[in-house]
């Protein structure tokens, strides 16, 4: 007798009622009667992770985001059962565990309710693949924005949107475009003056729905794996971005070579093409860096290899770079040519480093150099040997930095444009397919390349570039926006990406200044290095196929106009130091929205176009052609006009003239900005002075100046010098107080202080409480003064 064994299609799955819980230390465990067990680890009083099992069993506990060093303790865990639910509470937080559905709802100590779910999670069997599509339904609350999510090229404020990662290779993407190069499957949630955040960690396909299918439903699934994310509570949205930034890690300073200006093409070939594009920025007197070698450089595309056509003696041609004060950055990409006589093919092939079909044969694809196998990073003795690779470039050569590309990973004529979905990974130890590893590899890629670099750049720091990213990526690479497009749009996008990859951990991030694709008009071009400069990474590069792209491809008043923004760049190079230094050490992002930095003023939720470079830098860019000026939104507080020394009161929109040479910017009153003197590279002069812009406040105001050598490791050891400021101002008179640490000493004796908007005429000023003539610290009319480096306390009083 024949029976129908057809599986039976059995929907969405719930848990039901909770039969058991037990405590282990900071974990808890609920267990329903059909075997669903949610396990809830207490990381700080507002920090948890919400981890669930089906069938009574946990995947093995395996992440590449989360970092080492994240900080994990609590002050109090205290759990409470009622008739009706679990209560656990911290010192911080409440979170109810429904007995009858496990659903949660998470409040402050008051009683206010945060976050809570809807549906809460549930599942559904896969059975194409094994395993199950885990989903989690939560309620939006009442006027709920949202934010966060990495590299999206829409909208900062996510309300109403359907977004979803899948790292992928987007040629010339468009606005509201979706999955773009990067995977980081964080959000934050503001609601009520409070915010709150989550991170789903899961690589493999996930979506997230922000009140768009359902207005008054949040929701996130994947394709697999497990339901596994991390809440944080703020209640302010620089807390969240903290907790996650602590949780997922932060980079080591990189050499300040690596924030000042780069120029990249695809490609700058042959050598004496390269020689000459140094050349002219010197002649040019336009500061520059990094000098960026394309695919080109390479002997029919393979990796680590030269075209003695093209580049004869890429040694000295590095050296020569390097004399004039360039880097020199190579561009390496994960396709491995299948040729038997290329040596780094061959020794992948006999070590078994490629990955391979679900049914053994290396996995095959066509890239750059045509017919390629793929290394599988994800295996650590794969990404030992990558590092390995890299000895010659960097050690013998002199390359600096390494830029990784095409490693989504990018296969080009085939619909899916990756890897097919059966390709196996080593996963570190836990073997899986592609659909779980894809989301990663690009990070691992990265990560091998780290290891190579830094180690062979020693004792100098190391810098990587990433195209292809997942969250934890920020520990070893900075990256880019991708392959965007020069026009007025792309600018706009560009704008949004960088705010919103900077709250979402990954702040050493910048575009393709001018676009990659296409050609940008003159104006276009200004105005987006105008941006561009106020990003953690400011490179140029763009597409051969569309005409040139350097700053003096234009007419002279748009290479005088970008001249002078890539200066002010390189003037503002200790208080942008600065900004990485906070980043590193406190999870600061160098970028921040608007409602990052005023969450209760309601008109920041929606703004775009405005950001806060560091702490105290207002800018606004000019997005549209013909402007002459533009409108934007000053937030609350007091501010200074950059290029007038206008003072505004904030709180709202306002008209700002921007004519072609200017972008709107603003500094906040009581800020100290340090500055260095123009200098066409990093190092090429020794800092005589440091300059403090001084921007008079009624009131109480800090600043920071982080300095080290600007290169190697030194710094981990105490030599840094950190420089902390108070500034007091009353009616009549003026206080600074610089408190210092660390043990580096600096190339300068004085500090030139100019001041801005005082609002008095100064007449006594006393250093360290001992008054001295005004004639001895060099004043310069009402406007300067030059004090040794080493005070404590400064007094400026007048009438």
């Amino acid at each position: 007798m024949i029976t129908n064994t057809e599986l039976e299609y059995k929907g969405n799955l719930y848990p039901n009622d909770i039969v058991d819980f037990r405590r282990d230390a900071e974990k808890l465990y609920f267990t329903t009667s059909n075997g669903v067990v949610l396990e809830i680890s207490v990381l700080r009083d507002s920090a948890f992770r919400f981890r669930y099992a089906t069938e009574n069993i946990f995947e093995p506990d395996f992440s590449y985001a989360i970092s080492e060093s994240a900080s994990i303790g609590y002050n109090k865990l205290e759990v409470e059962e009622t008739v009706t639910e679990y209560l656990i509470i911290t010192a911080k937080l409440k979170i109810l565990v429904d007995k009858r559905t496990l659903r949660i709802q998470i409040s402050d100590l008051e009683g206010t309710i945060i976050n809570e779910d809807e549906l809460g999670f549930h599942w559904e069997e896969n059975y194409q693949f094994g395993g199950n599509t885990v989903k989690m339904s939560k309620i939006t609350q009442n006027a709920e924005s949202f934010y966060g999510m990495g590299d999206k090229a829409t909208h900062s404020n996510l309300k109403g949107k359907r977004v979803n990662n899948w790292v992928t290779d987007q040629y010339a993407f468009s606005k509201d475009q979706d999955p773009l190069y990067k995977a980081i499957p964080f959000y934050i949630g503001l609601h009520n003056n409070s915010a709150y955040g989550i991170f789903f960690d899961n690589t493999f396909r996930t979506q997230f729905d922000f009140a768009h299918e359902r207005r008054n439903v949040t929701s996130f699934w994947a394709d697999g794996g497990e339901m596994n994310y991390y809440f944080f509570y703020g209640p302010k949205i620089a807390e969240v971005v903290n907790s996650y930034t602590d949780l997922t890690g932060t980079p080591e300073l990189p050499p300040m070579w690596t924030l000042g200006f780069h120029q990249s093409k695809w490609s700058y070939y042959p050598e004496n093409r390269v020689l000459e594009i140094a050349k002219k920025f010197r002649d040019l007197r336009i500061p520059c860096d990094g000098i960026y070698l394309d695919i080109d450089y390479m002997e029919g595309f393979r990796c680590f290899t030269w075209n003695k056509e093209y580049f004869p003696d890429p040694k000295k041609m590095v050296q020569d770079l390097k004399n004039d004060g360039f880097k020199t950055i190579a561009i390496i990409d994960p396709g491995i040519r299948i040729d038997k006589d290329y040596w780094v093919y061959q020794e992948a092939k006999d070590n078994d480093y490629f990955c391979k079909r679900g049914d053994g044969p290396a996995m095959r694809g066509k890239v750059w150099p045509g017919e390629c196998n793929f290394p599988d990073f994800t295996n650590p003795e794969v990404r030992e040997w990558w590092a390995g690779l890299y000895k010659e470039l960097i050690a013998e050569i002199g390359i600096k930095g390494v830029w990784n590309d095409m490693n989504e990973p990018a296969v080009m004529e085939v619909p899916t444009k990756t890897f097919p979905l059966d390709v196996r990974h080593d996963y570190d130890g836990h073997p899986c397919s592609h659909r779980k590893a894809h989301n990663v590899y690009g990070t691992q890629m990265a990560r091998a390349t780290y290891e190579g670099v830094k180690k062979f750049s020693f004792p100098k720091r190391p810098f990587v570039i990433t195209r292809a990213a997942y969250s934890g990526a920020q520990r070893y690479t900075s990256t880019w926006t991708g392959d965007n497009v020069a026009t007025w749009e792309h600018l706009w996008i560009a704008n949004v990406q960088i705010q919103r990859m900077c709250i979402s951990g990954m702040s050493f991030v910048g575009s393709d200044i001018g676009g990659f694709a296409e050609q940008p008009s003159g104006e276009l071009f200004a105005r987006w290095i105008q941006l561009g400069v106020f990003h953690p990474f400011c490179r140029v590069h763009s597409s051969g196929d569309h005409g040139d792209q350097e700053p003096w491809s234009f007419d002279d008043e748009v290479t005088d106009i970008v001249r002078s923004y890539i200066e002010l760049r390189y003037q503002l190079l200790p208080y942008l130091y600065t900004m990485f230094y906070r980043y590193t050490k406190e999870n600061v992002p160098m970028i921040k929205p608007l409602v990052h930095f005023d969450q209760e003023d309601h008109q920041t939720h929606f703004r775009t176009d405005e950001f806060i470079f560091g702490e105290q830098i207002l800018v606004c860019p000019v997005q549209e052609p013909n402007a002459q000026g533009r409108r934007m939104y000053i937030p609350r507080g007091t501010w200074y006009n950059y290029w007038t020394d206008e003072v505004i009161l904030g709180g709202m929109e306002k008209w700002v003239v921007a004519g072609l040479e200017k972008i709107p910017l603003f500094v906040k009153e009581g800020a100290m900005i340090p500055k260095y003197p123009v200098q066409q590279y990093v190092g090429e002069v020794e800092v005589k002075e440091l300059i403090m812009e001084v921007y008079y406040k009624n009131g109480v105001e800090r600043s920071s100046v982080y300095e080290d050598g600007q290169d190697g490791y030194d710094y981990k050891k105490g030599r840094f010098s950190l420089r902390n400021y108070k500034l007091t101002g009353r009616e009549n008179e003026l206080i600074i107080q610089q408190y210092k640490g660390g043990s580096y000493i600096s190339s300068y004796e004085t500090i030139k202080l100019n001041f801005h908007g005082l609002p008095f005429t100064i007449d006594t000023i006393e250093i360290d409480h001992v008054q001295v003539p005004i004639e001895a610290v060099q004043l310069e009319g009402n406007s300067s003064i030059v004090v040794d480096k080493g005070f404590t306390n400064l007094h400026i009083s007048g009438f």
